[in-house]
């Protein structure tokens, strides 16, 4: 067997997880498909348009979109996202046997099809979503119905037949690369193995995993317990994620969720819910919100109490919607736009008591929930953000009033934007304190006990600094539910100026 190519990936990096989406890039003028919408073949179709999309340099979410849209077949979104998401998590392993079963690279588009079956094929039997036969009847369906590309449904056809009688071995041989093994680039696995040497494995296990649904508990209206009882009364199984977070045994729409669109709960990770807890805000507070969109960490303050709060956000188009998610909430804020490293446009001179910087990263501890981010980051970002952390950090440290806090948050697993930016700050600023906060929260998966709550999920994930540690200092009873099994990697620090 031939020794694999690289994937066909753009060197163009994602600046930002949530940055505003770009139109996808990649095949132009291709030939309308004449398949049913509610067909395997079609969802294939459009997940591979999706896929290299992503290939080219777009966020996946964006990508989806777009070729929905395009179709305008809003019905078969569910489908296509299903099998795009799937491929993201396993696209290093599909390439893999990509390159092994075809001599000569097909068209992107034939083999961003031919890698999405796979993704579909390397499924665990128990839990494949469609029958072997299926996926491969569809995938030489949906290349037949280009016409450009229907001289390779016979390809199609061999590779994913080869592929099913030699499938064990095949998948065997192509995991001996821990690219594909693991389903990162070889920077990532090698960032994530020096930075948690014992833990590395399952961190990367952790993000190949499908996230669960969880919720948080608008604070205003009702309790986790009274909220669980009334998800009882509607015949939907849940349990308790935290102090305001509740995990659905199954994910379902948002238009179904019992109180979403009265305000009552909205989408959140149980890990992200303890920004709103650690900023510890109270009444009669100013507070600002720094790179706020798309507001829900904004909403949660809100919910826990009654404080003067400034929403900030660059983007003006991501900036809306932390008012519309505020308007189903029915709480209000003061939505800026504008650049938290440069304040001086927007800051109107009153110092704030409190500020939740949750700063633009890597996003390296969602990548359970957002899997292209893995394929769209560079190892080469890694510096640039934490240039542009120190940068945003240096500016809104003069707005903190004296005796405030500021809490630094980021999405990362990677200890430049977390444990070290953390050192690097405290050592800059004479006037800081650093307080008692999680620091690094490891992704974890759920548990058999998960209904209960942790201390810790992994036994290791988190630090303890200041005066809130085991030397008995106190923390605001908020803060009693610090960690539940199954949430997002996170880094936490919080320090008062003196």
């Amino acid at each position: 067997m031939r020794k694999p190519n690289p994937p066909y990936m753009t060197d163009k990096p994602s600046r930002r997880h949530d940055a505003a989406p770009q139109p996808p890039r990649g095949p132009s003028r291709m030939s309308a498909p004449h398949l049913a919408p509610d067909s395997l073949a079609f969802a294939l179709d459009c997940a591979a348009q999706a896929v290299g999309a992503v290939r080219a340099g777009s966020a996946l979410p964006a990508a989806i979109q777009t070729v929905v849209a395009s179709g305008k077949h809003p019905g078969a979104r569910g489908a296509i996202q299903d099998i795009a998401y799937r491929t993201m998590r396993r696209l290093a392993l599909a390439d893999a046997l990509l390159h092994k079963l075809v001599r000569k690279a097909p068209p992107p588009h034939v083999g961003n099809v031919l890698t999405c079956a796979f993704a579909l094929l390397t499924d665990d039997q128990a839990h494949a979503a469609y029958a072997p036969f299926t996926v491969v009847d569809q995938a030489v369906s949906a290349i037949a119905a280009r016409r450009e590309f229907a001289f390779a449904k016979g390809l199609v056809n061999a590779v994913l037949r080869n592929f099913l009688r030699e499938r064990d071995a095949l998948i065997d041989e192509a995991i001996k690369s821990p690219v594909a093994r693991w389903n990162y680039p070889q920077w990532w696995i090698d960032a994530v193995r020096r930075a948690q040497p014992q833990a590395w494995e399952h961190i990367l296990e952790a993000g190949n995993a499908q996230g669960p649904l969880t919720l948080r508990v608008n604070a205003r209206h009702a309790t986790v317990d009274a909220y669980l009882d009334r998800l009882k009364s509607e015949h939907i199984d849940a349990q308790a994620a935290g102090l305001h977070a509740v995990r659905l045994k199954t994910p379902m729409p948002v238009d179904r969720i019992p109180g979403f669109a009265q305000g009552e709960v909205s989408v959140q990770d149980a890990g992200a819910q303890l920004a709103a807890q650690w900023l510890d805000a109270r009444d009669g507070m100013r507070v600002l919100d720094a790179c706020a969109a798309p507001g829900g960490k904004t909403g949660h303050i809100l919910e826990l109490a009654q404080v003067d709060l400034v929403a900030l956000e660059s983007d003006a188009d991501r900036a809306s919607r932390i008012g519309q998610n505020l308007e189903r909430l029915k709480l209000s804020a003061d939505v800026r736009v504008g650049d938290a490293g440069d304040p001086s446009p927007w800051f109107d001179g009153a110092p704030f008591d409190r500020i939740l910087a949750d700063v633009p990263c890597s996003a390296s501890g969602i990548v359970r929930r957002h899997p292209d981010i893995r394929w769209l980051r560079r190892a080469s970002d890694i510096p640039a953000l934490v240039d542009e952390q120190r940068r945003i950090l240096s500016a809104l440290w003069p707005l903190v009033a004296k005796s405030g806090e500021l809490l630094y948050v980021t999405c990362s697993i990677f200890p430049e934007e977390g444990e070290e930016q953390a050192r690097w700050f405290e050592a800059t600023h004479e006037d800081a304190v650093r307080l008692d906060a999680p620091g690094q929260l490891l992704p974890t998966a759920a548990r058999a006990s998960a209904s209960a709550v942790q201390a810790s999920p992994d036994e290791t994930s988190i630090e303890r600094h200041g005066p809130g540690d085991a030397e008995g200092g106190s923390t605001p009873s908020n803060r009693n539910a610090d960690v539940i099994a199954d949430h997002d990697g996170f880094f936490y620090a919080r320090f008062q100026k003196r």
